[in-house]
């Protein structure tokens, strides 16, 4: 019986037999080596041949490697909840997003989109942050992103909260310079500070404003919405040369001639997305730490998202799912679609 499943999990799986035991990004294990252009492309399993339950629990149940060398694509679990304001939780998010995953299937019909055949895909574990400490925890994640994008690997990060962006985006500026920058979200995160602290979930794009990481005309936050300190809670962001779309611009309205507007406006240089949870409804998506009524709906967030195929996406991630706050696992099982839809946006994945 083992034998049988076993067989099948390798067909599955596609290269290399089957998921390596699962590792963190900062500790040793089995790494592939660089795949020849004719070599068999990575696989998740079809519930054809092996059940759902069955297996690693990896994203979408690829295999689990150590390295990010051959592959064109990663995903990558960031499990930090320290820089959280309000509810924590995001710590389990990428584990919770991995577990939803195995709904997912390898095509995407909507968008005409075979990822698994155009890209080499894993799942890289985690990185093995410092819950003890957040500014060496931010280290840790440069580092290790640093390593991903020099093997030429595009990083979709599964957070953790909003905060590691900010190293994730100081590892894509080493290498593609200043880029562009689509951010979903209910909030701004561009605060300068909170109790004398300059690190933490709301400050993350004000950082990478101080350290030169963003290309600012090429900057779009959507969806930003919820009550304020003040009544001009854009002025840093547009000061900055931002586009900023308010939650209210976007009621009840198709999002796709907006994305025709984003699309000219980021051209052909590097961007990446972020996408923060909250901003969905959260009657869509409740499990999250900082929730903001009268958000974004699904169907929306798909729109931004396809909006951004054949643009040069160098790296995406999904943040703030907070499992505790989502007792039946829909923001989980919402974020790892998000997370597909991302991978079917990237560069070179084959279109028909």
């Amino acid at each position: 019986m083992l034998r049988r499943i076993a067989s099948r999990c390798a067909r599955g799986l596609g290269a290399g037999g089957g998921a390596h035991p699962a590792v963190g990004l900062c500790h040793p294990g089995r790494s592939s080596s660089s795949r020849s252009s004719d070599a068999p492309r990575n696989q998740p399993p079809s519930s054809e041949f092996v059940a759902r339950p069955v297996g690693v629990c990896s994203m979408m149940r690829l295999p689990v490697q150590a390295s990010p060398e051959g592959l064109d694509a990663a995903f990558v679990g960031v499990p930090l909840d320290i820089g959280t304001s309000n509810r924590p939780g995001a710590r389990f998010g990428p584990r919770r997003i991995r577990e939803e995953s195995v709904m997912l299937r390898t095509a995407n019909p909507s968008m005409g989109a075979l990822p698994f055949q155009s890209l080499m895909v894993a799942d890289l574990g985690d990185v093995n942050v410092n819950l003890y400490n957040l500014t060496d925890s931010c280290r840790l994640i440069r580092e290790a992103y640093q390593k991903i994008v020099a093997a030429g690997c595009i990083p979709l990060t599964l957070g953790g909260d909003h905060t590691i962006t900010y190293p994730i985006l100081q590892a894509m500026a080493k290498k593609h310079g200043p880029v562009g920058l689509l951010h979903v979200d209910a909030h701004m995160d561009t605060a300068d500070k909170a109790l004398g602290e300059k690190l933490y979930h709301g400050t993350p794009f004000r950082r990478c404003v101080d350290e030169g990481l963003l290309d600012c005309k090429r900057v779009v936050q959507i969806g930003i919405r919820g009550s304020a300190m003040t009544l001009d809670p854009y002025r840093y962001s547009r000061s900055q040369g931002f586009r900023v779309v308010p939650a209210e611009d976007c009621w009840m309205k198709s999002l796709v001639p907006l994305m025709g507007e984003v699309r000219q406006q980021v051209g052909g240089r590097p961007i990446y997305i972020s996408f923060d949870i909250d901003g969905l409804d959260p009657a869509y998506a409740p499990g999250t730490g900082t929730p903001e009524t009268a958000g974004l709906t699904p169907s929306q967030a798909l729109e931004i998202i396809r909006g951004c195929q054949g643009l040069n996406v160098v790296g995406c991630d999904l943040v703030e799912v907070s499992p505790p706050y989502d007792p039946f696992g829909n923001t989980a099982l919402l974020a790892a679609n998000l997370l597909f839809e991302m991978l079917c946006a990237l560069p070179k994945v084959t279109v028909v």
